[in-house]
């Protein structure tokens, strides 16, 4: 039986696990009956949050959600979107304005065949726009009754403090959940984002727990590099020859072992992991096809055991990113020059 947590402080129940649908669409599931079967399996499975966003294949993949939403499914589900990147060459056709904002929830609407969402998140932030502008819009679709609560993801700790703190000064609906990278091998919001979520009473959707398919057991050393569509996307994410992944390679193998020595598979174990971390509300999967969702089902009712989580300190130090690239919220090397001298 599933045991549901609070999403922060705002008296919703919502499963460990919550089904992420990057996947469904062109950039992945393309069959729209076998994404929306995924989808209803999950929810008999107990899962009760799917995480979508106006991006993910241009849109597809919030129409497969609301299709299969659609016949009564969607009143036991907490619904989450994004919204902030780029859908036309419209200068405008992006990003956290007001403008962008109002015209862009009333799309997303449409496409999931809902009247209200209930997490609507900014999908990453966008130092350029004034977060005054971004929450009053977002207050404003919270009292017209279209979005229940607002997130924000992969903010860095100063972002989500400032969030906290523009909400008091200005009267405004506070964020109240963020959604990270986390995973076995990219351990850095340990330091600052996740304690800064507990102290303000954050939920936590973390996304990525697998580590874009790291920790499947697919990747091998000696082994061909297996077909991925994001392997294809993000190229240096993979590249086996990088020293960061050539450490997060080492490390899911030593991972791999553990997990077998545990009687768990490599999947349970990740998965597990993210799961115990007290700030951790949800973990994000985001399978392609019905064996993957099999897979990954389950794993929040597999429990650590001390002995389990030492080696895994050992093997990935706490509040480490093996690979810069896995920051998410940071980069590990300023590029902007106009962040480090006068003159840019």
């Amino acid at each position: 039986m599933t045991e549901y947590r609070n999403l922060g402080r705002t008296g919703v129940r919502v499963s460990p696990l919550a089904l992420g649908t990057m996947m469904f669409g062109a950039r992945g599931n393309a069959d729209h009956d076998d994404s929306v079967r995924i989808i209803h399996h999950a929810l008999d499975a107990g899962i009760n949050v799917i995480d979508t966003a106006d991006v993910y294949s241009a849109g597809e993949s919030e129409t497969i959600v609301g299709k299969a939403l659609a016949g009564g499914r969607r009143d036991n589900v907490v619904l989450a979107t994004k919204f902030h990147g780029r859908l036309g060459d419209d200068p405008n056709e992006y990003g956290n304005s007001r403008r962008w904002i109002i015209r862009e929830v009333e799309n997303s609407l449409r496409r999931l065949s809902t009247d209200w969402i209930d997490l609507y998140q900014v999908h990453r932030p966008e130092p350029d726009t004034d977060f005054d502008e971004t929450l009053g819009a977002l207050s404003d679709l919270v009292h017209q009754g279209k979005i229940r609560y607002i997130g924000t993801s992969t903010f860095e700790p100063s972002a989500i403090v400032e969030g906290q703190w523009t909400a008091e000064r200005r009267g405004r609906e506070r964020v109240v959940a963020e959604q990270p990278p986390y995973s076995l091998l990219a351990r850095g919001i340990e330091r600052e984002v996740l304690p800064v979520a507990q102290r303000y009473g954050l939920g936590v959707l973390s996304w990525s727990p697998l580590a874009g398919g790291w920790l499947t057991g697919r990747y091998r050393t000696g082994a061909e590099q297996p077909a991925s569509s994001r392997a294809e996307r993000q190229a240096a994410r993979f590249d086996i020859a990088a020293p960061g992944n050539a450490a997060k390679l080492a490390a899911a193998e030593a991972l791999a072992v553990l997990a077998e020595e545990a009687g768990i598979t490599l999947v349970q174990l990740a998965l597990s992991f993210v799961l115990e971390h007290p700030a951790v509300t949800s973990a994000i999967i985001g399978p392609r096809t019905f064996g993957q969702l099999e897979s990954q089902l389950g794993a929040d009712k597999v429990r650590l055991g001390r002995d389990v989580l030492d080696r895994i300190d050992e093997i990935v130090p706490p509040g480490v990113n093996l690979s810069a690239l896995d920051a998410g919220y940071t980069p590990a090397v300023i590029t902007d020059a106009s962040l480090r001298r006068r003159w840019a």
